[in-house]
């Protein structure tokens, strides 16, 4: 078994070794997933420096560039290091995170959309109306 964990973890960091045989940057992989639409999703994985914070992975996967609204949101909450509940679009494994998170290897960044409605109320509409129907 912990031959296994630890042949999944060498595939997810690497080592560069330059021509002295000195290591340069440390790798890690990281994955992103972006539902902008409840059919429209986005997945990416990336190779990025050890070190490298979420704000910098996002800007590396090109996803400021073609989500303009997410560039838009990164830009006012730049200075902000403890994530607000109803404020914050992105996270770690469903954590809000800072942007200023620094990754490890195998974290799944999430850009959450905003929602037209909040869930617990969408619930509650639905158990009235089915009481309704039901009556």
């Amino acid at each position: 078994m912990a031959n296994s964990h630890s042949s999944d973890c060498a595939l997810s960091i690497g080592v560069g070794i330059n021509r002295l045989g000195d290591a340069v940057a440390e790798l890690i992989t990281v994955h992103l997933a972006y539902a902008e639409e409840a059919l429209r999703q986005h997945y990416l994985t990336l190779q990025v420096a050890a070190g490298t914070t979420l704000y910098e992975a996002i800007v590396q996967s090109g996803w400021l560039t073609q989500f303009p609204e997410l560039a838009k949101w990164c830009e006012q909450v730049a200075h902000i290091t403890t994530p607000a509940a109803k404020l914050w679009h992105v996270g770690v494994y469903a954590q809000k995170q800072p942007l200023s998170y620094e990754l490890q290897a195998l974290d799944r960044i999430e850009v959450y959309r905003s929602l037209s409605a909040d869930p617990m109320s969408q619930r509650k509409s639905k158990s009235t109306n089915k009481v309704k129907y039901n009556q």
